[in-house]
């Protein structure tokens, strides 16, 4: 982002909404592949009743979990990577 406060620029906010997007579409990903995994037997096969009540019930909390997860790991990755460095510095310790 622009140094010091200032406006950011349109590649910024194009940036930032591409990152946005990209976040959203693979965290939807990651949690059908989830939910799926998890909830997908109960379709496939005869289970008792409790199993088959309760795994669509762990699905989507877990595909919940995970959508989250996958959102924020992505924007606070994006979030530090777009940080400037130190202005003036050539290195760490100097």
């Amino acid at each position: 982002m622009t140094m010091y406060g200032g406006r950011r620029s349109q590649a910024e906010r194009d940036a930032i909404t591409v990152e946005i997007g990209y976040s959203l579409c693979s965290a939807v990903f990651a949690a059908v592949v989830v939910f799926g995994a998890v909830a997908g037997p109960v379709l496939l096969f005869e289970l008792p009743g409790g199993l088959e009540r309760t795994l669509p019930v762990v699905g989507v909390v877990l595909a919940a979990v995970v959508f989250l997860a996958r959102v924020v790991s992505v924007l606070l990755r994006f979030g530090r990577s777009a940080q400037p460095s130190q202005p003036g510095r050539t290195s760490p310790d100097s």
